[in-house]
């Protein structure tokens, strides 16, 4: 395996193709939006002179980010000897994406997606290949975080789950197995969490640096769950919390109504700069 590719260039894809890139792969970036991708090597290129600053890395920046090229055409896939997909985290657009990759890719190429919550079945049946078809959910910031969690569809084959857990692995990160249920083992635990501290903010039970305190100091968290909230998008938690609901119409899925409102207003944490807290000014709304 040489050749990476990572469709979609925002938080989750460049912190990917930073990843791959480290790690010696040749990585193939495809958006379809050249800003996106000029603005995506520009936040790699910030990170990795971050980790080269504290020697983190032995390797020289230059080195690594010519291991990057830009894409706009998902043709560019044929050159792919593995594809990490890291879209927006909408279905349809996935399956259109996978379905195009399908035709492209070689037949032995594994196509992965990076999806926090939409089922791997669900994806792979857009393909003709879908024991090659695999979840790789990375956690975010995606060069930080230690974790990936690997999801089977009901036809993922063993060998494709060995080469997706080996390339974990190179990484230098640990992968944890779950199988094809809504919110996988991730978030269906943490959306939970996530929307009972949207419904403390709700309910008047505290101020969201109260909450946030509590769950830092008091349980160990490196950060506070509406901090984080608003660092992942609360527009995407809602998305996720959707399909948790839709899926199991269990109450405690039942996106909070002051999250549904913060969203339909546009207050979708740090990418708009107000959530949960103020990032204009960075003081508590």
């Amino acid at each position: 395996m040489k050749n990476i590719m990572v469709i979609g260039s925002g938080t989750m894809g460049n912190g990917i193709a930073q990843v791959c890139a480290e790690s010696g792969f040749g990585v193939i970036l495809h958006d379809i939006s050249k800003f996106q991708l000029e603005k995506a090597i520009q936040t790699i290129q910030t990170n990795i002179n971050r980790k080269k600053a504290k020697r983190i890395i032995s390797e020289s920046v230059e080195t690594i980010l010519k291991r990057i090229s830009l894409s706009t055409s998902l043709e560019d896939a044929i050159e792919a000897d593995f594809v990490i997909e890291a879209a927006t985290e909408k279905k349809e657009i996935k399956a259109a994406i996978f379905k195009e990759l399908d035709r492209i890719c070689r037949e032995d190429v594994i196509l992965a997606t990076n999806t926090s919550s939409i089922s791997i079945t669900e994806i792979a049946s857009s393909t003709n290949r879908p024991s090659l078809v695999i979840g790789m959910h990375f956690m975010n910031p995606v060069p930080v975080m230690p974790l990936v969690e690997i999801i089977c569809g009901l036809e993922t084959s063993e060998t494709t789950l060995e080469a997706t857990k080996k390339l974990v692995v190179h990484f230098q990160k640990t992968p944890a197995i779950a199988n094809d249920y809504p919110g996988f083992i991730s978030n269906r635990i943490f959306l939970a969490m996530m929307n009972e501290a949207f419904h403390c903010v709700y309910e008047g039970v505290g101020e969201p640096e109260e909450i946030d305190k509590v769950m830092k100091l008091g349980f160990n968290h490196p950060m506070g769950p509406l901090y984080l909230a608003d660092l992942v998008g609360l527009d995407t938690l809602l998305y996720v919390l959707e399909v948790l609901w839709d899926g199991y119409r269990d109450s405690k899925y039942r996106p909070c109504p002051l999250l549904v409102k913060m969203v339909n207003s546009g207050r979708l944490g740090r990418k708009s700069g107000r959530g949960f807290y103020d990032y204009t000014t960075e003081e508590k709304l």
